[in-house]
């Protein structure tokens, strides 16, 4: 085989054998500790919930007042209120936590401090079950990543 016929093919295999590993090692690289780190917020929220603990809940939060939380057409800015609407709503008289789990998640990163989570919750409560679908920007800081918005629609 001429030289030349050997260089039109090695270039182009070449190339393509570069773009192969360098986007298998973006797939590999640094997403996937913060999908795991995300991952494990969320499952912590879960085993809190289900242990009737709304501040453990309340840790995957940004505790800032700043923090957004959207649902049922209302708007409630900060940690503090956030909490109180889960009390309200949760633990008040008449009303139960139930056994929650998050269920068809995907996290896709927006770079790398901040992600976007979409999910679907369910809750069993002993008056029968409910759910809905969740929107969450996730955001990295010191001490690890944290909600700073929620956005919650319950299925009617």
């Amino acid at each position: 085989m001429p030289k030349s016929l050997r260089a039109v093919i090695a270039i182009p295999v070449i190339v393509i054998a570069i773009v192969m590993c360098a986007s298998a090692s973006q797939k590999k690289g640094v997403p996937e500790p913060a999908l795991k780190e995300i991952r494990a917020v969320l499952d912590r929220q879960v085993q809190a919930w289900n242990r009737k603990d709304l501040e453990g809940f309340m840790q995957g939060y940004w505790r800032s007042p700043d923090l957004t939380f959207y649902s049922g057409g209302t708007t409630v800015s900060g940690w503090d209120a956030t909490l109180a609407r889960y009390r309200n709503r949760y633990q008040s008289a008449g009303n139960e936590m139930g056994k929650l789990e998050f269920v068809v998640l995907k996290i896709e990163l927006l770079g790398s401090s901040a992600a976007f989570v979409r999910g679907r919750f369910h809750l069993v409560m002993s008056s029968g079950e409910s759910g809905g679908l969740f929107t969450l920007t996730f955001r990295k800081f010191a001490d690890g990543w944290k909600i700073i918005h929620d956005h919650t629609s319950t299925a009617p």
